[in-house]
């Protein structure tokens, strides 16, 4: 196939027959903290899940895209604490070990005996299918692994964002609901979390991802300081005209909304294309090795009489929802148009994880999206692209908002996670009060171990994942678990540093930081430099 790289410039570059506007995609990278806090069934099991199944497989498609020149292909956002643990050495090993775990479990399937009542998918013939369809996809990701991730994910990060294959965007340290979070922290973590991609990528991004796609007034101004230029709502936000981007108030900062008619054709609360009956269902596992055996079949066929997944028919469904993209592409952007009177932006915007975690089949479909797109004519580019390429309208004002459920902040403030709330508060005022109490007595000639641990560990425990995991009664327990738990590790730090007891506030605080000994740049002096961090 004849490589295309598409720019954001005009009309004047688009081939006869193009379709008017702009596309971009836009893809979400994140986890919480998961190392040295359990394994299975939360835990260090969901990173290992999501790298073999999304990250290596989605970075083989950009890297494979890249190859061929094509350039400008999405905005990719990878989360400060994300990128901690793909770079991680403990779980860079651990990940190591996984995979070859799974080449494993494959050669277990391949010889299992069917039990009494399993499905067809578990019958003896499927079992061997299964297991060599295993077989090589470990096999595949072993030596993936070995070739370019196993001294860490930032150099191939960056040299995708070095190519010009990506626009890089980032976010604060360990995705906090910023609304609800405490000014001087929020500006903290969010320029920390920015200086982190700088000192890991090489580069500071212009462009984040609002955790939860989150805003609340004021936010503008903090990404202005910050350097930011854009970042992403959802199409609710702009009462759904996200045809161009849009300044916020006087900032000069644009937001760009999701295309809700478009994103949600692949993923939806209710409906999308990985529900398809050909496609590898999720929740159905070959429970002895752990394996997926099964198709989806139909919503209301149950786990034990699933039929066994073919990817032939996989693949021809895969064939079938790309050209059907690629067709609601193109009538949005030219119905847009019209409608605006001027070339319209699309965006579609997703949690990278959606492709290949969650749905198995889905690297696969964006790379045939990446492909077909440009070859029917429409024009794709990065937030950055539309930008420059002018797709930016009237300013706007902002209503506090997300992208969870009721487009408001109840998913994160709602009656069922108001002890979390609560907790989040105590914890944010106890870090600031201790850290800014050990900043007046010690020289600020030198880092502050304890200092530091102590506004980690605040750090994850304002992480937005636990309210999210609560409201949506997944892994409840856990996420109440790590939520205290950091409060806990903050608190006693906390105490031991105002009690003047300093051999047991720097035991304490090199004991939790073996377990939680991300971003070792993170120094708490310049969260007590002033209110402006220093950058």
């Amino acid at each position: 196939m004849t490589s295309t790289t598409v720019h954001p410039s005009s009309a004047k570059n688009h081939s006869e027959g193009s379709v008017p506007g702009m596309f971009c995609l836009v893809l979400h990278s994140h986890l919480p903290w998961l190392a040295h806090h359990g394994r299975w069934p939360v835990g260090e099991e969901w990173l290992y899940q999501s790298w073999a199944a999304t990250y290596q497989p989605v970075f083989s498609v950009l890297r494979r895209l890249a190859d061929e020149g094509r350039s400008r292909l999405v905005s990719l956002g990878v989360t400060p604490v994300l990128a901690a643990q793909l770079d991680d050495p403990y779980t860079l090993a651990g990940m190591h070990d996984w995979l070859g775990n799974w080449q494993l479990r494959s050669h277990e399937a391949a010889l299992a005996t069917p039990r009494a009542g399993d499905s067809g998918a578990a019958s003896a013939a499927s079992l061997r299918r299964l297991g060599g369809r295993e077989h090589r996809a470990s096999a595949a990701a072993l030596a993936d692994f070995e070739e370019n991730w196993r001294h860490g994910g930032a150099g191939l990060i960056r040299s995708l964002t070095d190519a010009g294959a990506i626009e890089l965007l980032g976010g604060p340290l360990t995705h906090p609901f910023q609304p609800l979070l405490d000014p001087e922290l929020r500006s903290f973590a969010l320029q920390q979390g920015l200086r982190d991609a700088r000192q890991r990528f090489g580069t500071q991004p212009a462009g984040i991802w609002a955790p939860e796609c989150a805003y609340t007034q004021g936010l503008e101004s903090l990404y202005q300081r910050s350097g930011v230029s854009h970042f992403l709502v959802d199409g609710p936000s702009l009462r759904g005209d996200t045809s161009l981007g849009r300044p916020v108030g006087t900032s000069g900062v644009v937001a760009f909304g999701r295309d809700l008619q478009v994103s949600y054709r692949v993923w939806s609360p209710k409906s999308g294309y990985p529900g398809h009956r050909d496609y590898r269902d999720f929740h159905s596992y070959h429970h002895p090795t752990g394996l997926k055996p099964a198709r989806v079949t139909s919503k209301n066929t149950p786990a034990e009489r699933k039929a066994p997944y073919d990817p032939h028919r996989a693949a021809a469904a895969l064939d079938e929802h790309a050209d059907d993209f690629v067709e609601i592409v193109r009538r949005r952007l030219a119905d847009e148009s019209a409608r605006i009177g001027r070339p319209a932006l699309v965006v579609a915007a997703f949690d990278t994880e959606l492709f290949g975690h969650w749905w198995h089949e889905g690297p696969e479909w964006l790379e045939l999206v990446l492909r077909r797109l440009p070859e029917a004519g429409i024009q794709v580019g990065t937030l950055q692209d539309a930008i420059d390429g002018g797709y930016v309208g009237a300013p706007v004002q902002l209503p506090d908002s997300s992208w969870g459920s009721g487009k408001d902040w109840r998913v994160w403030a709602g009656d069922d996670v108001q002890d979390l709330v609560q907790l989040n508060a105590e914890v944010a005022e106890l870090a600031l009060t201790a850290v800014k109490k050990r900043a007046e007595h010690l020289p600020r000639s030198t880092r502050d171990a304890v200092s530091d641990q102590i506004i980690r560990e605040a750090l994850l425990c304002l992480a937005s994942d636990w309210a999210f995991m609560v409201t949506k009664d997944s892994a409840v327990d856990y996420a109440r678990d790590r939520a205290h738990k950091h409060a806990h590790a903050a608190r006693e730090i906390a105490a031991a540093a105002l009690s003047g007891d300093e051999a047991r506030a720097h035991a304490l605080a090199a004991g939790w930081r073996h377990a939680d000994g991300l971003f070792p740049g993170l120094d708490s002096r310049l969260l007590t430099a002033g209110s402006e961090v220093a950058r």
